[in-house]
């Protein structure tokens, strides 16, 4: 794989905390990147904004300011990391779809084409800049836009079931399966209008556990252990 788009769910970098963030957790997904960027890989990153702001839980707020909350969450998230990304020695970029002053760069193709060939982490924050969409569907889409390999998803489950396991003990993972079987089946690897996407696009997904170590790596050197989602 020459590309990757790796997606970070918040919650995942704030470790036992829940809230905010574990920094041991996000050293340790630095460390992995870097292999992979050592190798010649191209990463991009996507981080949920959920250790900060989860604001479909509330019916106090209007939906498009609650959303707009939460890119700004991701934006955080995103400078975070890739200052922790800086402490182990790597380049890095984050891109916004909105102007953030001189926080961030706005996001397009040619920019982050350019930033690649650098040999820069390219982070894409803020979602796709529009309320009604979660991280997911810009994950997907940046992928399509800059050509990607594959989405790497790293989650709190080691891939994809057929039930919840937390509700279900005898819950059955796959190994493999076809995105058209997550849509029919609503599998809720990502959401629906992401996985439309990637299903007419048909960009393929590796979901993993973050917890499992060095998953981020073993997705790219063959030794994956998880869920590969097909198209």
């Amino acid at each position: 794989m020459k590309r990757v788009v790796l997606k970070l769910s918040g919650e995942a970098l704030s470790g036992d905390k829940g809230f905010g963030f574990d920094e041991a957790t996000c050293l340790m997904v630095a460390r992995q990147v870097k292999k992979l960027v050592d190798d010649g890989v191209q990463v991009g990153v996507v981080i949920g904004g959920g250790n900060f702001w989860r604001g479909r839980t509330s019916e106090n707020i209007d939906r498009t300011k609650a959303d707009q909350i939460g890119m700004l969450a991701t934006v955080m998230n995103c400078i975070y990391v890739s200052e922790i990304f800086r402490t182990v020695g790597m380049k890095t970029q984050v891109l916004t779809p909105f102007e953030c002053g001189n926080v961030s760069k706005l996001y397009s193709k040619d920019r982050a084409n350019k930033y690649f060939e650098r040999g820069m982490v390219v982070f894409f924050a803020g979602g796709l800049g529009h309320p009604y969409f979660s991280t997911d569907t810009p994950t997907v889409l940046r992928a399509v836009e800059i050509e990607a390999d594959c989405i790497l998803l790293a989650k709190s489950i080691d891939g994809v079931y057929d039930s919840d396991p937390a509700k279900n003990p005898n819950a059955k993972r796959y190994d493999e399966i076809s995105i058209q079987d997550v849509i029919d089946q609503k599998l809720q690897v990502v959401d629906m209008t992401a996985s439309i996407i990637a299903m007419e696009q048909k960009m393929p997904m590796y979901v993993f556990s973050l917890n499992e170590e060095d998953s981020i790596v073993k997705a790219i050197s063959g030794k994956f252990n998880g869920t590969v989602v097909t198209v």
